[in-house]
This record gives C-alpha cells, structure tokens and sequence, in this order.
C-alpha cells in the first residue's frame, strides 16, 4: 500500500457510524479483506490503520522490554480502547462510542490521511489545529524539523 492523501469532511450518523469516502476507499482496495483498527491518538482524536498496519506497530510494541514500567504503561495507553472495524454492505464502519466520547466527537468530522493512518478529528477540534496562532510560521516549523536531515533526492525549492 502506498500512502494515504487526503483530508476529507464526513457525517457520523446517530448510531456513530461514518462511510468510508469512495476516494479514500479506492486507496485501501483491500480494506474488506484486511480490515481496519481504530485507536485513541496521541491528542485528543482517533487513529484508523489498516490491519496489518496496525499489526506491524503492536509487532514491534510486543518486542519492548516489559519489566520496565514506562514501556507497560505505554503498551496500555497506546493500545487501550483499539477496537477492530468492519465495513458493512453499505460501506460504513461503527465507531465504538467510548472512543468517540474520548475524542469529543459528534457528528460533523475530519479524516485527515497520514502516511499509514487516518486521523478521525471532530470537525471543531481539527478546525481549532489550525487557528492556533503560534504554529503560523510553517517555514519556521519546517526548518526545525526538516532543516537538519539530509533528504535522498533533496531538490531546494
């Protein structure tokens, strides 16, 4: 699977479920068959991977030393709440109420594709992402996070 794109504005229903935009669908074309995980994220919204995406991260949670106390914390924080996702015959997929009430989500949401993982946000929280004046200077954020890696096939703008 390449990586997902996209940012995509959805309806939850009153029963919590959501269908899968048919261009965010068409990048996962074995969605039915691999199924999908949601999960808390690491702020206040969900995470949905593909399954053996998600397997993949719980794989290499699973080789963490855990006699340490940090790492089983982590291992619960990072996995509490992960529940498996089915799509049903009309293309939508029920989000558990305990993750919704967890991110503050109601029906107006933003999928916001990420590399391996779609970030579920209510549409008010991710809208508040954006208004936060201190993360107005992109260049500046760039240039902190990128400026001192060397890319492969690095082309200056």
């Amino acid at each position: 699977m390449g990586h997902l794109i996209g940012e995509f504005d959805c309806k939850l229903d009153t029963k919590g479920r959501m269908v899968l935009p048919a261009a965010l669908k068409r990048q996962m074309p074995d969605v039915e068959r691999v199924g999908l995980v949601v999960n808390r994220g690491f702020e206040k919204h969900l995470v949905i991977y593909l399954r053996d995406e998600w397997d993949k991260i719980t794989g290499k949670l699973a080789k963490l030393n855990t006699y340490k106390a940090v790492n089983r914390k982590f291992i619960r924080d990072f996995t509490r709440g992960a529940t498996e996702l089915t799509l049903d015959s009309a293309g939508r997929v029920l989000l558990p109420k305990s993750l919704l009430e967890y991110a503050a989500i109601g029906a107006d949401i933003v999928l916001s594709c990420q590399f391996n993982k779609i970030e579920v946000w209510s549409k008010e929280a991710y809208n508040k992402l954006w208004d936060d004046e201190e993360d107005d200077d992109f260049a500046a954020l760039a240039e902190e996070v990128m400026g001192g890696n060397s890319l492969d096939d690095e082309h200056d703008e």
